[in-house]
């Protein structure tokens, strides 16, 4: 392993690189008996693994996907115990590693720029790509990629985890995540994010896209054709509510005032009797994310609106006796003062 130490392409020497995949193909560092001969075997395959994993990620750096994960493969092999993991030889503990890395590896590949269509194909949960060379039946193809659309999630890159996601028919689950990200884009959007308005605008059309996707999957069990038709109610509330911004943006208050009492849960229409203060809590938290922002605009539209029927004074009313009953959301106190004044 010393040869290692010495510099080579970027740094590391391919000449031990490929003798430490060569040592560990053929068992050599397996070789011997007892307790602590088993400690130092697994010692020295972790640290083969870990050199030709870091081989592997120069090319990695260098956007080769191909030799990453060539590479890559071999460092899971390499903590698997090698020829073992290649004869089907191996112990439990063994597969449990070299499955473990492997998921990791892949990962890791899945998340670059690219990542998806190298492992994945142009479509499918890869079947035309690479990565049913490794999961070649489909259930561990879905678990594993399931697996690696919550690590996008976790890590913020939603695009990627909404197209994963997409890729093995997880529909509602994509569509959850548009909703997720529209939410907090519909907020960022009032607070002047620059791009505010080309990304509502993209997530709107990619939950639509999905669900045009979704309309022809064959495989689509009850219980997930009731979640797509709960996220789809969502993004069309959503959608509401961005349509009620612009609105009121471009100063037609009256026609903002419009949708406004159209929404469900907020139940502003001032022609309908109020309802139970409890019917707010079966909204989605998406929902209430955008309330708060959604009832400064509709105050607003109501003081550029004559009331010349007293719907403006009911619609005024509403909103004070909705934001009485629902103190607990811990709502900015402008919105409050906002109510206060308009009266």
């Amino acid at each position: 392993m010393h040869m290692s130490q010495e510099a080579g392409d970027e740094g590391y020497n391919i000449d031990a690189v490929h003798i430490a995949i060569s040592l560990v193909d053929h068992s050599v560092l397996s070789e011997g008996s007892g307790t602590g001969h088993k400690l130092s075997v697994m010692d020295a395959n972790a640290e083969a693994s870990s050199m030709i994993r870091q081989y592997g990620s120069m090319y990695l750096h260098h956007g080769d996907m191909q030799m990453t994960l060539e590479y890559y493969a071999q460092a899971a092999i390499a903590v698997g115990g090698g020829q073992l993991v290649w004869s089907g030889r191996s112990n439990v503990d063994q597969q449990r590693q070299r499955n473990l890395m492997l998921k990791q590896l892949l990962t890791e590949i899945l998340l670059r720029e690219g990542g998806i269509y190298f492992l994945l194909g142009a479509r499918g949960s890869g079947e035309e790509g690479e990565l049913g060379r490794f999961f070649p039946d489909s259930k561990s193809r879905q678990q594993f990629l399931i697996e690696a659309a919550n690590q996008c999630q976790d890590a913020g890159l939603f695009e990627k985890s909404i197209e994963i996601q997409k890729r093995v028919g997880a529909y509602a689950a994509a569509l959850e995540t548009i909703n997720k990200c529209l939410s907090e884009a519909i907020c960022s959007l009032l607070r002047g994010r620059s791009d505010g308005e080309s990304r509502t605008a993209g997530l709107v059309l990619s939950g639509n896209e999905i669900l045009d996707t979704y309309k022809y999957y064959p495989e689509v069990c009850p219980q997930e054709r009731e979640r797509v038709m709960e996220q789809e109610t969502i993004l069309r509330e959503l959608e509401a509510i961005l349509s009620i911004h612009k609105l009121a943006r471009l100063g037609n208050h009256l026609e903002a005032l419009k949708e406004a009492a159209k929404l469900p849960f907020l139940h502003l229409d001032p022609r309908l009797s109020d309802t139970t203060p409890d019917e707010f809590q079966r909204a989605s938290s998406y929902f209430k994310t955008c309330v708060p922002d959604l009832l400064k605009v509709v105050l607003t539209c109501l003081d550029n609106v004559p009331d010349r029927d007293g719907s403006i004074r009911v619609m005024r009313s509403k909103i004070a006796g909705f934001l009485a009953s629902n103190t607990h959301q811990n709502w900015p106190r402008d919105l409050y003062e906002k109510v206060a004044r308009s009266f």
